[in-house]
């Protein structure tokens, strides 16, 4: 019984830690804390009882702390450790981040802490008090700290930051790629007005091409708020007052609006105002949604040139963290020739998804639900929860978001459908202008039908379903690939969410033989599984895993991975393998195909 009460009280915090998140932090007022933070490894945990977050100096001759900020390890804020110290390169545990800052209290207005993200968990200490704290590697929070800010606007911030894998955390003890630790995006302070926009969402009607919908939150409940959003460009506007709940909602008829599209990713100038507060930034309008097995992007059909790629810079062997390093993934994504990003396998830098809008790219977003998660505990499903609504509350005014992703690899049980069922209602709680989906691995071969099947009755929830299949890797053929069809959803868009196999770059070798780990290989592989495409009726996507070879302490090879998973079409130094080519052939071919 005790279990029980815990559990429903922890889920109860949980979800009341989730606060809203400030809607368009970049179009705010804001200061960046970013630079060399100064850093103490606690490889014990040792940390909170000896109260380093105090940052407490000696003052008389019998005074002394087992601590100091002062002369020792420093470390790049946003940006992992494990790629700033050799020491640090495997660790998991506790490192506790720190700086000054200066700022005070100001008459009419609110300040608040935001972090892009802290992986995994967050301890937040404001001079000496503990102020908020957050579970999550990837997705953003906020912290009011008007009323903690020092008089006489010296300020010292401290974070503890832990990213140990733990049974209960999200993803949970294996998932292929480096548990990177450290505060991974920007910090900045954001002043608003003491009663300001907290958020809004502005979109497209999900099938009408004119009709803009409109919802906007005030920070505080309070009826007879003037609220605008102006479009310059279409010299349209809409103008509402706040109801109790300090919410407004309403459209706009936007005749002779050009919608967004991967071809074409035309963005307006919106300006929101609510009060004394003033918000601007730039949006895209455009439909998707689903006919029978079809995807249509403003009510054209698209096939999805997709592929993914982790928050990595391989050369630096570090996590990707700034608008740089964004263009760095994008441009050769939009090289190969791709219409959408799969961000894998979880919420990326905001940097990267307002690039990716901008460049057009269609964007499929998910939370790590990646294998070994523990469905039945309450816990788990609050954090998964509390990711999503973050995710979705973070980038729901991007339109080159197209789907959402609520699990990848996941095993059938009345445990997992609950759960991710939960997930859905979340979402769409939210957003119903999106396309729901989850990639699985369950696809087998039925010897007596002599095809490709699966059984999974959680897809009939979804908008579209994805499959990962590795034949010619993990799998081999049953039969030749061109005797190789599919009946998988066959009512649904189905996209094949992961294919592909490992190969050193540079390395010759057979192209009959998995184990030569040879370019060669892994392109004859590349044709197989293109060839096999051909036979799946509902085919409406491919992406294949994955754009970069990326780090991972998964995978043992002593000569041909070294800590890496080798699956990239472009190696760790940058350079295209043979299946980069057949890849980019293939998309064209595809993308010619679409405009006729």
């Amino acid at each position: 019984m005790k279990k029980v009460i815990f559990a429903i009280l922890f889920v109860g915090w949980f979800l009341s830690a989730s606060a809203t998140l400030l809607t368009n932090v970049y179009g705010r007022d804001y200061r960046l804390l970013n630079g060399r933070w100064d850093a103490i490894v606690d490889l014990y945990d040792q940390g909170e009882r000896m109260k380093i977050f105090e940052n407490r100096k000696p003052e008389g001759n019998t005074d002394f702390y087992e601590y100091s900020f002062d002369g020792g390890l420093r470390l790049e804020v946003p940006g992992d450790w494990n790629s700033q110290n050799p020491e640090l390169k495997y660790y998991e545990g506790t490192v506790w981040y720190a700086r000054p800052f200066e700022a005070t209290k100001q008459a009419g207005k609110r300040t608040i802490l935001y972090f892009g993200a802290v992986s995994y968990r967050a301890e937040v200490y404001l001079n000496g008090k503990k102020i908020g704290s957050h579970e999550g590697g990837f997705t953003p929070f906020q912290i009011d700290v008007t009323d903690d800010l020092a008089a006489d606007g010296k300020n010292f911030l401290v974070v503890g930051v832990n990213n140990r894998r733990t049974v209960d955390a999200i993803p949970a003890l294996a998932f292929d790629w480096w548990n990177y630790g450290g505060i991974t995006r920007d910090v900045m302070l954001v002043d608003v007005p003491e009663t300001h926009i907290e958020d809004y969402f502005v979109r497209l009607d999900k099938s009408k091409p004119d009709v803009i919908d409109i919802d906007v939150k005030m920070s505080k409940p309070l009826a007879g708020i003037p609220v605008k959003i102006e479009i310059p460009a279409l010299k349209k506007q809409f103008e509402g007052t706040t109801d109790a709940s300090g919410k407004v909602s309403g459209t706009i008829k936007a005749k002779g609006l050009r919608r967004w599209a991967p071809e074409a990713p035309v963005l307006y100038d919106v300006i929101v105002s609510g009060g004394d507060d003033r918000v601007a930034e730039e949006i895209g309008f455009r439909n998707i949604e689903v006919d029978g097995t079809k995807i249509l992007i403003n009510g054209e059909p698209q096939f999805m040139r997709c592929v993914s790629f982790h928050e990595e810079i391989p050369q630096r062997m570090g996590r990707a963290t700034s608008e740089a390093d964004a263009t760095m993934l994008l441009s050769e994504a939009k090289a190969l020739g791709v219409n959408m990003i799969r961000l894998a396998h979880y919420p990326q830098n905001e940097y990267t998804v307002r690039l990716a809008e901008k460049m057009g790219f269609v964007l499929w977003q998910e939370i790590p639900i990646w294998q070994g998660i523990d469905f039945k505990d309450a816990s788990t499903l609050a954090k998964a929860k509390n990711m999503l609504t973050e995710m979705l509350n973070r980038d729901k005014n991007r339109c080159a978001v197209g789907f959402w992703g609520v699990a990848n690899e996941t095993k059938p049980s009345a445990e997992r459908n609950a759960f991710l069922m939960s997930l859905l209602e979340t979402g769409k709680a939210i957003d119903t202008s999106r396309l729901y989906t989850a990639a699985f691995d369950l696809v087998f071969f039925d010897n007596d039908r002599q095809l490709f099947t699966m059984n999974d009755s959680f897809t009939e929830n979804l908008d579209v379903v994805a499959v990962n299949k590795y034949m010619g890797w993990y799998h081999p053929w049953p039969l030749s690939p061109a005797e190789s069809v599919w009946d998988v959803v066959p009512d649904k868009p189905l996209i094949i969410s992961e294919f592909g196999g490992e190969a050193l770059y540079g390395q010759a070798g057979s192209r009959d033989v998995v184990s030569s780990w040879s370019e060669d290989y892994q392109a004859r592989l590349y044709e197989d599984n293109l060839r096999m495409f051909d036979n799946i009726p509902n085919l409406a996507g491919v992406s294949p895993w994955i754009l970069f070879d990326f780090r991972s302490p998964f995978r043992f090879h002593p000569t041909n991975q070294e800590g890496w998973n080798r699956k990239g079409l472009v190696s760790d130094r940058g350079q295209r393998k043979k299946a980069w080519y057949i890849m980019h052939y293939y998309y064209e071919k595809k993308r010619k195909e679409g405009l006729k």
